[in-house]
Protein backbone atom coordinates (compact mmCIF):
# COMPACT_ATOMS: atom_id res chain seq x y z
CA UNK A 1 0.00 0.00 0.00
CA UNK A 2 1.60 3.35 -1.16
CA UNK A 3 0.55 6.66 -0.88
CA UNK A 4 1.16 9.97 -2.65
CA UNK A 5 3.34 12.56 -1.08
CA UNK A 6 2.05 16.41 -0.35
CA UNK A 7 5.37 17.50 1.41
CA UNK A 8 8.36 19.15 1.62
CA UNK A 9 11.50 19.09 2.45
CA UNK A 10 13.99 19.84 5.53
CA UNK A 11 14.28 17.08 7.73
CA UNK A 12 12.13 14.10 8.47
CA UNK A 13 10.64 16.37 10.10
CA UNK A 14 12.73 15.39 12.42
CA UNK A 15 15.84 16.80 10.96
CA UNK A 16 18.52 18.45 13.46
CA UNK A 17 21.43 20.61 11.80
CA UNK A 18 21.80 23.84 13.56
CA UNK A 19 20.54 23.67 17.63
CA UNK A 20 17.78 20.81 18.03
CA UNK A 21 17.63 17.02 18.24
CA UNK A 22 17.76 14.24 15.84
CA UNK A 23 15.94 10.90 14.82
CA UNK A 24 17.03 7.85 12.49
CA UNK A 25 15.02 5.97 9.91
CA UNK A 26 14.92 1.83 9.57
CA UNK A 27 13.28 -0.93 7.69
CA UNK A 28 14.76 -2.91 4.10
CA UNK A 29 10.59 -3.35 4.05
CA UNK A 30 9.48 0.16 3.47
CA UNK A 31 7.56 1.16 0.44
CA UNK A 32 9.23 3.21 -2.09
CA UNK A 33 9.15 6.69 -1.88
CA UNK A 34 10.83 9.98 -3.02
CA UNK A 35 14.33 10.80 -2.24
CA UNK A 36 15.12 12.94 0.86
CA UNK A 37 15.21 16.38 -0.13
CA UNK A 38 17.62 19.26 1.06
CA UNK A 39 16.45 21.60 3.83
CA UNK A 40 13.51 24.05 2.36
CA UNK A 41 11.51 27.08 4.29
CA UNK A 42 9.27 27.20 1.16
CA UNK A 43 5.39 25.45 1.33
CA UNK A 44 2.19 25.69 -1.15
CA UNK A 45 0.04 23.51 0.70
CA UNK A 46 -1.51 26.59 2.68
CA UNK A 47 -1.37 25.12 6.04
CA UNK A 48 2.04 27.04 6.69
CA UNK A 49 2.58 30.99 7.17
CA UNK A 50 6.17 32.72 6.40
CA UNK A 51 7.59 35.63 8.37
CA UNK A 52 11.04 37.16 8.99
CA UNK A 53 13.17 34.08 10.89
CA UNK A 54 13.60 34.34 14.64
CA UNK A 55 17.36 33.84 15.89
CA UNK A 56 16.71 30.33 16.23
CA UNK A 57 13.98 29.92 13.75
CA UNK A 58 13.27 29.07 10.23
CA UNK A 59 10.53 31.92 10.04
CA UNK A 60 8.11 28.60 8.59
CA UNK A 61 5.00 29.07 10.92
CA UNK A 62 2.54 26.20 11.64
CA UNK A 63 -0.98 26.74 13.38
CA UNK A 64 0.93 29.81 15.45
CA UNK A 65 4.66 28.35 16.03
CA UNK A 66 7.65 29.19 14.33
CA UNK A 67 8.97 26.05 13.65
CA UNK A 68 13.01 25.73 14.84
CA UNK A 69 16.27 25.30 13.07
CA UNK A 70 17.37 21.85 13.70
CA UNK A 71 20.74 20.20 15.51
CA UNK A 72 22.52 18.05 12.68
CA UNK A 73 24.79 15.58 13.22
CA UNK A 74 27.40 17.62 14.33
CA UNK A 75 25.92 17.79 17.58
CA UNK A 76 25.27 13.77 17.69
CA UNK A 77 27.72 13.96 21.34
CA UNK A 78 25.30 16.36 22.80
CA UNK A 79 22.38 12.99 22.42
CA UNK A 80 24.82 10.78 24.41
CA UNK A 81 25.94 13.58 26.81
CA UNK A 82 26.51 11.50 30.21
CA UNK A 83 24.49 13.94 32.26
CA UNK A 84 21.29 13.09 29.90
CA UNK A 85 20.50 9.86 31.66
CA UNK A 86 20.34 12.09 35.10
CA UNK A 87 18.68 15.18 34.12
CA UNK A 88 15.98 13.89 31.79
CA UNK A 89 15.96 9.80 33.75
CA UNK A 90 15.46 8.05 29.66
CA UNK A 91 15.18 5.10 31.84
CA UNK A 92 11.69 6.53 33.19
CA UNK A 93 11.26 7.54 29.56
CA UNK A 94 11.27 3.86 28.30
CA UNK A 95 9.19 2.29 31.38
CA UNK A 96 6.28 4.82 30.85
CA UNK A 97 6.22 3.38 26.72
CA UNK A 98 3.33 1.42 25.81
CA UNK A 99 5.21 -1.79 25.01
CA UNK A 100 4.63 -5.11 24.29
CA UNK A 101 7.00 -7.56 23.10
CA UNK A 102 6.59 -8.37 20.18
CA UNK A 103 5.38 -4.62 18.75
CA UNK A 104 6.69 -2.63 15.72
CA UNK A 105 8.19 0.78 17.31
CA UNK A 106 9.39 3.61 15.37
CA UNK A 107 11.49 5.64 16.79
CA UNK A 108 11.20 9.22 14.68
CA UNK A 109 14.81 11.28 14.79
CA UNK A 110 16.32 8.32 16.16
CA UNK A 111 19.91 10.25 16.01
CA UNK A 112 22.45 7.69 17.36
CA UNK A 113 20.12 5.48 18.28
CA UNK A 114 20.30 6.52 21.64
CA UNK A 115 16.68 5.58 22.68
CA UNK A 116 16.55 2.64 20.18
CA UNK A 117 19.16 0.61 22.15
CA UNK A 118 16.88 1.02 25.29
CA UNK A 119 13.53 0.43 23.79
CA UNK A 120 15.04 -2.56 22.15
CA UNK A 121 15.21 -5.10 24.99
CA UNK A 122 11.43 -4.75 25.59
CA UNK A 123 10.68 -5.56 22.61
CA UNK A 124 12.42 -9.05 22.24
CA UNK A 125 10.28 -10.34 19.73
CA UNK A 126 9.66 -7.29 18.00
CA UNK A 127 11.65 -4.37 16.11
CA UNK A 128 12.48 -0.57 16.47
CA UNK A 129 12.67 1.35 12.86
CA UNK A 130 14.85 4.29 13.61
CA UNK A 131 14.53 6.94 11.17
CA UNK A 132 16.48 9.85 10.58
CA UNK A 133 17.09 11.58 7.40
CA UNK A 134 20.66 12.67 7.94
CA UNK A 135 23.19 9.74 6.86
CA UNK A 136 25.63 10.61 9.28
CA UNK A 137 23.54 9.82 12.25
CA UNK A 138 22.21 6.59 10.52
CA UNK A 139 25.97 5.30 9.88
CA UNK A 140 27.09 6.09 13.88
CA UNK A 141 24.00 4.05 14.44
CA UNK A 142 24.63 1.14 12.43
CA UNK A 143 28.12 1.20 13.72
CA UNK A 144 26.85 1.06 17.66
CA UNK A 145 24.50 -1.88 16.03
CA UNK A 146 27.32 -3.96 15.26
CA UNK A 147 29.29 -2.96 18.36
CA UNK A 148 26.32 -4.29 20.46
CA UNK A 149 25.49 -7.17 18.46
CA UNK A 150 22.02 -6.11 18.37
CA UNK A 151 19.82 -7.71 15.90
CA UNK A 152 16.19 -5.66 16.25
CA UNK A 153 17.16 -2.04 15.53
CA UNK A 154 16.78 -1.34 11.61
CA UNK A 155 17.97 1.63 10.74
CA UNK A 156 15.19 4.24 8.07
CA UNK A 157 16.34 6.99 5.65
CA UNK A 158 13.24 8.95 6.36
CA UNK A 159 12.61 12.32 4.30
CA UNK A 160 11.25 15.60 5.74
CA UNK A 161 7.61 15.00 4.73
CA UNK A 162 7.74 10.87 5.30
CA UNK A 163 8.96 8.70 7.64
CA UNK A 164 9.42 5.66 5.16
CA UNK A 165 7.69 2.85 6.42
CA UNK A 166 5.44 0.36 5.90
CA UNK A 167 1.58 0.84 6.10
CA UNK A 168 -0.57 -0.14 8.99
CA UNK A 169 2.50 -1.96 10.70
CA UNK A 170 3.40 0.79 13.15
CA UNK A 171 2.13 -0.16 16.76
CA UNK A 172 3.98 2.81 18.82
CA UNK A 173 5.84 5.96 17.33
CA UNK A 174 8.12 8.19 19.49
CA UNK A 175 9.81 11.37 19.26
CA UNK A 176 11.73 12.79 21.79
CA UNK A 177 12.68 16.58 21.55
CA UNK A 178 12.50 16.31 17.97
CA UNK A 179 8.68 17.18 16.54
CA UNK A 180 9.29 20.60 17.32
CA UNK A 181 11.95 20.96 14.66
CA UNK A 182 9.87 18.45 11.56
CA UNK A 183 10.13 21.25 8.67
CA UNK A 184 6.91 19.23 7.53
CA UNK A 185 4.83 18.86 11.12
CA UNK A 186 1.53 18.01 8.79
CA UNK A 187 2.76 16.24 6.01
CA UNK A 188 5.18 13.93 8.95
CA UNK A 189 2.11 13.75 10.86
CA UNK A 190 -0.25 12.86 8.09
CA UNK A 191 2.60 10.16 6.57
CA UNK A 192 2.58 8.64 9.98
CA UNK A 193 -0.56 8.03 10.49
CA UNK A 194 -0.89 5.70 7.90
CA UNK A 195 1.35 3.97 8.87
CA UNK A 196 0.23 3.74 12.29
CA UNK A 197 -2.05 0.37 12.53
CA UNK A 198 -5.64 1.16 14.33
CA UNK A 199 -4.93 1.85 17.80
CA UNK A 200 -1.43 2.69 17.34
CA UNK A 201 0.10 4.96 19.91
CA UNK A 202 1.91 8.20 19.43
CA UNK A 203 4.31 9.55 22.57
CA UNK A 204 5.60 13.09 21.96
CA UNK A 205 8.11 14.27 24.38
CA UNK A 206 8.93 17.79 24.52
CA UNK A 207 10.55 20.26 26.94
CA UNK A 208 7.67 22.39 28.36
CA UNK A 209 7.34 26.00 26.59
CA UNK A 210 5.11 26.25 30.47
CA UNK A 211 8.24 26.91 32.32
CA UNK A 212 11.02 29.34 31.76
CA UNK A 213 13.18 27.99 34.33
CA UNK A 214 14.31 25.27 31.73
CA UNK A 215 17.36 26.52 30.17
CA UNK A 216 16.39 25.48 26.73
CA UNK A 217 15.65 27.64 23.76
CA UNK A 218 12.17 28.89 23.41
CA UNK A 219 12.02 27.68 20.28
CA UNK A 220 12.72 23.92 21.07
CA UNK A 221 10.23 23.89 23.76
CA UNK A 222 6.51 23.25 22.93
CA UNK A 223 3.72 23.77 25.59
CA UNK A 224 1.11 20.77 26.09
CA UNK A 225 -2.03 22.85 24.21
CA UNK A 226 -0.03 23.71 21.09
CA UNK A 227 1.26 19.96 21.15
CA UNK A 228 -2.64 19.10 21.23
CA UNK A 229 -3.82 21.04 18.78
CA UNK A 230 -1.17 19.58 16.25
CA UNK A 231 -1.87 16.49 16.74
CA UNK A 232 -5.74 16.85 16.58
CA UNK A 233 -4.95 18.41 13.29
CA UNK A 234 -4.14 15.01 11.52
CA UNK A 235 -6.81 13.08 13.41
CA UNK A 236 -4.54 12.18 16.87
CA UNK A 237 -6.47 11.32 19.66
CA UNK A 238 -4.97 12.34 23.07
CA UNK A 239 -5.03 9.96 25.80
CA UNK A 240 -2.98 11.48 28.32
CA UNK A 241 -0.23 13.19 29.93
CA UNK A 242 2.33 11.52 32.14
CA UNK A 243 4.31 14.01 34.58
CA UNK A 244 7.01 11.35 35.68
CA UNK A 245 9.85 13.33 33.57
CA UNK A 246 11.58 15.55 35.56
CA UNK A 247 12.07 18.42 32.50
CA UNK A 248 9.53 17.12 29.77
CA UNK A 249 6.31 16.63 28.46
CA UNK A 250 5.19 13.17 27.85
CA UNK A 251 2.35 13.14 26.14
CA UNK A 252 0.26 9.96 24.63
CA UNK A 253 -1.82 10.09 21.34
CA UNK A 254 -3.77 7.33 19.73
CA UNK A 255 -5.29 6.58 16.14
CA UNK A 256 -8.66 6.07 16.35
CA UNK A 257 -9.94 2.52 15.68
CA UNK A 258 -12.29 2.33 12.42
Amino acid sequence: MSRSLVFGTAGLALLLAAGGLLYSFGPDERRARAAPAPPDTTDTSGVYSQRAPSRNGIGKVYMGREISKVMGHRGANWLERPARAEKERPDLLVDSLPLGPSDTVADIGAGTGYLSFRVAPRVPQGNILAVDIQPEMLNMMRERIDERGVDNVTPIRGTVTDPQLPADSVDLAYMVDAYHEFSHPYEMMTALMEDLTPGGRVVLVEYPREDPSIPIKTLHKMTEAQAKKEMRAVGLEWVETKDMLPRQHFMVFRKPVE
